[in-house]
C-alpha cells in the first residue's frame, strides 16, 4: 500500500469515528454559545400556591424556614436563605428556591429542571465528569489535528498553493486569529 491510500484509509476512518463525537459538541457548542439568551441546560419552572400566614412571633428565618418547609410538605435540608424584605423570605434547596411571603402566605417555587438530552450534551461539552471523558475529548483532539493533517495531503495537484483549498486553509486559519485580535 502507497502513502497515498494510507493517508485516504486514515482521513476516512478517523473521519467515520469522528461524526458521533463531531455532532455531539456542535448541537452543544450552538446551545452553550446562547447561555446568554437561555438556560441551555435548564429550564425554570414556576409554581405558585399558598400555605397559612405565619405567626407574627415567627419573624426569624430560624423559626419561620422549619414551619414553611413543614407545611410545604419539604423533607429536604435548606441550603441558605435571605430576607429581601421584611415580610418575605427566600430559602434555597438544592435545585429550587421558595419566596415565600410571611403574612400572606403567598408561596411561589422556582425549579430548575434539566433539558432532556441538551442537559447531558452540555456536561460532557463543559467536561464535567472529568476522568474518562478527559481522555476521550482528548482523542478526539488528536483525531481531529489528524483529519486536519492527512486531509492536507489529500491534494493532487501540484501547485496546490493556488489551489481553492490553500484558500480555504488559509481563511481557517485566519478567522480565529482575527478574532483573537479582535477580543
Amino acid at each position: 500500500m502507497n502513502w497515498r491510500r494510507l493517508n485516504y484509509a486514515l482521513h476516512r476512518d478517523i473521519g467515520y469515528i469522528s461524526i458521533g463525537l463531531t455532532l455531539l459538541y456542535a448541537v452543544s457548542g450552538l446551545a452553550v454559545n446562547h447561555i446568554s439568551d437561555w438556560n441551555p441546560s435548564y429550564r425554570i419552572e414556576t409554581v405558585q400556591t399558598r400555605i397559612e400566614p405565619l405567626p407574627a412571633y415567627l419573624d426569624r428565618a430560624e423559626e419561620a424556614i422549619p414551619t414553611i418547609l413543614k407545611r410545604l410538605g419539604e423533607k429536604i435540608e435548606y441550603e441558605n436563605s435571605f430576607r429581601p424584605d421584611p415580610e418575605s423570605i427566600r430559602i434555597f434547596l438544592k435545585g429550587r428556591s421558595i419566596l415565600a411571603n410571611l403574612a400572606t402566605g403567598d408561596v411561589v417555587y422556582d425549579r430548575a429542571v434539566p433539558r432532556p438530552l441538551l442537559y447531558e450534551l452540555n456536561a460532557l461539552h463543559l467536561n464535567r465528569p472529568k476522568k474518562a471523558w478527559t481522555l476521550v475529548a482528548d482523542l478526539y483532539a488528536v483525531a481531529l489535528a489528524l483529519l486536519g493533517v492527512t486531509g492536507l495531503f489529500m491534494f493532487r495537484e501540484r501547485s496546490w498553493l493556488i489551489s481553492r483549498g490553500f484558500w480555504l486553509i488559509a481563511a481557517g486559519v485566519a478567522i480565529p486569529l482575527v478574532g483573537v485580535l479582535l477580543l
